[in-house]
């Protein structure tokens, strides 16, 4: 859920998850080091990511 967004970055919060996952919101792909980051971020592993996807 996204709480709110501040400039390019949206911060989002999951009900039960205790650390809000910060997240930029602008054109282009993302670095793999920030994407891993906001997977960690929330809490998951890099095999339950992609199993999402």
């Amino acid at each position: 859920m996204v709480e709110r967004q501040t400039g390019s970055h949206a911060i989002l919060y999951k009900p039960g998850h205790p650390n809000p996952v910060t997240v930029p919101v602008h054109p282009g792909d993302l670095k793999s080091g920030t994407l891993r980051r906001i997977v960690k971020d929330a809490g998951l592993s890099a095999a339950d990511f992609l199993d999402l996807l």
